[in-house]
């Protein structure tokens, strides 16, 4: 069963995201710790009691359509139910229309506990508030007086509708279109691969649709974002008629059972009084593609922490699985005694790497959201500014490097089941299943890594990134006036580390203009190389911070324990840059020069 690792959240939240900092921020002020450590253990409670006994009936019972009506897994009502009456959705909205305004790290936080528990069930409050901030920051005020207060509370749930059968990345591809009748638009076309488009959770649900706007020009410029809502509003808030917008049908998929991802029609019933969904145009026409990605990009960063969780989950499964089996005698031990595989070198070995992956990513992930917060609520433009930047590059990383890890520490805790974790009933496969739609949905990692290089490193010249492996060697200041052991290791590993980053951006910055398709066939392991040396910051800080709080005595075994990781972290995983800086620098051209008919 999962549990929290509370002591790892909260001591990244603090050493990482820099929670103090973040409480001084304007708005945060009441983000103390005691409130922070409340809310905190309560989300643990909900998260193993009551969210992780509904994973595996999720994914044995998967959600289907039974008669004409979405049939949702056993107890997947109740809980969120649960989750609704405790204010959880609102942990980071807007207190204007009853959130709790609390910083966003601390709800990426709470969000990974709902994800490790049950990744399939959380998909659909994720949905929720990447839809509430895409009508808070794109809203009239009739649309956020009218919509946000429900979605807020939990009381109606709201989704994303990017995908046609035509159209996956390219969105520029969009036929569903939507055409003005006075104050509002009709809506005609078809959506696939939309989560929790249906359920019974709640009375309505307000869906966010990218479509084409009628009249106005192909491709990107003539797309519009439209709230769709299931039932319709009317002036008093109350529901009114039901909207023509149906889920027609529900994906057989590999994993996420218990989450229904639908097929969606807009406009197909005949003998409405309108032709079409109703539709109403949020944001300005033909402005569509950049108002959704208000909520692409943070939902790209919502799916590295699905990343972790999952990773988090997979280690915890089969740590007690190591602990429990019994097979084999130890090295060296001649009485043949019996030992658990856990004394085992090589099991030791794929534990340990599972666990510093996934601290390493938990670490990275919280950074970028510290940096979304000072993005939204900087003291000051420079500070905001500057936080952007940092996010923007982060994005990427975060969600390629969060996501494989995810699948293959899911990997490895199957391998460490042997023969039982290719057993349904042990439960390891599933994490393995859930975990592989992370490096695809939201952008395929492929295309994260182009949006790295091409968007987040060449467009600036290498600026951000520069001025980042520059504060990163800066930190390196800080062991050379602590030496211990342990932290000569992390320091001289972290510093080899970061001169390959600076000479494979170097040779990027120099060749984009005459080798513009080898940089993105290198892009893949240029992203994983600089995901592994940011990583390994990540874990630096933390080994640097565990080293200080030591010496005052504080949490022995557990800030012991961080130091190891790091450490091994250093020795084992980190040495993998300097493999990747020949596939980077020109390694991949060949896939370039090839002919199709070669292949």
């Amino acid at each position: 069963m999962y549990t929290a690792p509370l002591k790892d959240m909260r001591f990244v939240l603090n050493e990482i995201a820099g929670m103090d900092e973040l409480a001084a921020l304007p708005g945060y002020d009441h983000a103390t710790p005691d409130l922070v450590d409340a809310v905190l253990h309560e989300a643990a409670r909900l998260a193993g009691e009551v969210w992780a006994p509904t994973n595996r009936p999720g994914d044995t019972q998967m959600s289907k359509i039974v008669d004409g009506e979405m049939k949702i897994p056993d107890g997947f009502k109740d809980v969120y139910r649960q989750f609704a009456e405790g204010g959880w959705m609102g942990v980071s909205c807007d207190p204007a229309f009853g959130g709790q305004g609390l910083p966003w790290t601390i709800n990426m936080a709470v969000g990974e506990m709902w994800q490790s528990a049950n990744l399939a069930l959380s998909l659909c409050p994720l949905l929720s508030q990447a839809a509430i901030e895409a009508i808070v920051r794109h809203g009239t005020d009739e649309q956020k007086k009218k919509f946000l207060p429900n979605m807020v509370s939990g009381a109606w749930t709201g989704t994303m509708h990017l995908t046609e059968p035509q159209a996956g990345t390219d969105l520029a591809a969009i036929r569903t279109t939507a055409k003005q009748n006075g104050d509002h638009y009709l809506m005609k076309g078809q959506k696939i691969f939309i989560t929790w488009a249906e359920h019974d959770f709640t009375p309505n649900i307000i869906h966010l649709v990218l479509a084409r706007i009628d009249g106005l020009p192909e491709g990107n410029d003539g797309l519009g974002l439209f709230i769709v809502p299931k039932f319709l509003v009317n002036e008093d808030g109350s529901l009114g008629k039901r909207n023509d917008v149906r889920a027609v049908s529900v994906e057989h998929k590999l994993g996420i059972h218990g989450s229904p991802t639908c097929v969606m029609v807009y406009g197909e019933q005949e003998g409405g009084e309108e032709e079409g969904a109703v539709a109403y145009l949020l944001g300005e026409a033909g402005k569509g593609l950049r108002n959704m990605f208000t909520m692409m990009n943070n939902a790209r960063i919502g799916v590295g922490q699905q990343g972790v969780a999952l990773a988090e989950a997979a280690y915890q499964h089969a740590l007690a699985y190591a602990k429990e089996r019994q097979q084999g005698t130890k090295l060296g031990d001649k009485s043949n005694t019996r030992v658990a595989i856990i004394e085992h070198p090589d099991v030791r070995r794929m534990l340990l790497t599972m666990k510093a992956n996934t601290e390493a990513s938990r670490a990275l992930t919280y950074y970028a959201g510290g940096m979304v917060d000072r993005m939204h609520h900087g003291a000051d433009e420079a500070q905001r500014a500057s936080a952007e930047k940092r996010a923007d590059l982060l994005t990427p990383l975060v969600k390629a490097w969060a996501t494989d890890l995810a699948v293959e520490t899911a990997s490895t805790g199957l391998q460490i089941h042997g023969g039982m974790g290719f057993i349904e009933e042990t439960g390891a496969a599933q994490f393995y299943r859930d975990s592989r739609i992370l490096p695809i949905y939201e952008g395929t990692n492929g295309i994260q890594a182009n949006d790295l290089v091409f968007r987040k490193v060449l467009r600036d010249g290498g600026a951000e990134a520069n001025k980042f492996m520059g504060e990163m060697k800066a930190y390196l200041e800080n062991f050379r006036q602590k030496p211990s052991d342990d932290l000569d290791v992390i320091a001289g590993a972290l510093e080899k580390a970061i001169g390959a980053l600076e000479e494979t951006t170097a040779w990027m910055i120099a060749n984009a203009k005459s080798n513009t398709e080898t940089m993105a066939a290198s892009a893949v392991p240029y992203l994983r190389q600089f995901s592994l040396v940011a990583g390994g910051y990540m874990m630096a800080r933390m080994a640097y911070a565990a080293h200080l709080a030591l010496h005052e005595g504080q949490d022995a075994p557990f800030l012991n324990t961080k130091l190891i990781t790091a450490r091994f972290f250093a020795e084992a995983l980190l040495p993998a840059v300097h493999g990747l800086s020949a596939p980077v620098m020109g390694g991949h051209k060949t896939a370039c020069q090839i002919a199709n008919d070669q292949f």
